[in-house]
């Protein structure tokens, strides 16, 4: 799953049948903002869905991509759209002077999904992270004029700790792309093989290697969990909410003893109200 639901919980006006971990240009949004992070969602969600969606070979996914990127190179190049969707993109990037880079990072974390299927170590999947899941927040920083270094730097790590989260989710969904986010140095460090993830083996080694995972990400998610307390009114309460929903997927994986394959943990009607009150304690 490239872009997640997790990154950073972007999921309202969500495509029909995807399952979102955290609503986003929700209530909690001011008015103002929810049509244009709305944009910023189905951009991200139908070019992702070109990487990962339907039985197209890899060279139409990659050439759907490339339409994608010939939209923002008009725009760039000051030229009119030629799609509705990028016609609101080209509009939104003129009212809120955003950047096309994050874009064009969404793009190529996308496209990288078609080709590549392991990850060798963990700075491989952090630097999948910070084009797949990282531009989506430093998009939402520009909406709300709060673009600090410290706060871009927050962002980063909530929004790369939120996709590693639903990495971890759905280890099996993305076995059956045959994809593995798991860096393979930690997998052979607990002595974890390929031909045991297609068994769904959570035995000793599943679960040692989960913990580790599930605690690292846990901690990169509490380093940047105080800008949702510096982002103001609902804004910042619309990121509290974000954070508590990646902790307590956490707690699910952890709950289930880390058999992700018979126990996909998601975010249920009853969590909601312990997520809104665990966000109002922050």
């Amino acid at each position: 799953m490239s872009f997640s639901s997790s990154s950073p919980g972007l999921s309202a006006g969500a495509s029909v049948g995807h399952y979102e971990n955290f609503p986003v240009a929700s209530l909690f949004l001011p008015q103002r903002l929810r049509a244009p992070v709305g944009v910023i969602y189905r951009f991200a969600r139908s070019a992702d869905d070109f990487a990962d969606e339907g039985q197209d070979a890899p060279a139409e996914r990659l050439a759907k991509l490339d339409a994608y990127r010939a939209e923002l190179d008009r725009i760039r190049g000051g030229k009119a759209p030629q799609t509705p969707l990028f016609a609101e993109v080209a509009a939104m990037v003129a009212e809120f002077r955003l950047p096309l880079a994050p874009f064009y990072d969404l793009l190529d974390a996308f496209s990288q999904d078609v080709v590549k299927e392991r990850y060798a170590n963990f700075g491989e999947v952090l630097h999948y992270c910070s084009r797949s899941a990282a531009p989506v927040g430093r998009l939402l920083l520009h909406l709300y004029h709060a673009t600090q270094p410290d706060n871009v730097a927050k962002s980063d790590a909530i929004c790369s700790a939120l996709q590693l989260i639903n990495f971890w989710q759905d280890v099996a969904v993305d076995l059956a792309k045959n994809r593995i986010y798991l860096p393979a140095d930690e997998m052979a460090r607990y002595g974890l093989t390929e031909a045991m993830l297609a068994n769904q083996d959570a035995g000793p080694q599943w679960r040692a290697l989960m913990a580790f995972q599930v605690e690292r990400a846990r901690a990169m998610l509490e380093s940047g969990a105080p800008l949702a307390k510096r982002l103001p009114g609902r804004i910042g309460f619309e990121l509290r909410l974000m954070v508590q929903g990646g902790l307590r997927i956490l707690e699910k994986i952890e709950a289930a003893g880390y058999d992700v394959f018979r126990r996909r943990p998601v975010l249920r009607g009853w969590d909601w109200p312990l997520l809104l009150a665990r966000a109002l304690r922050m």
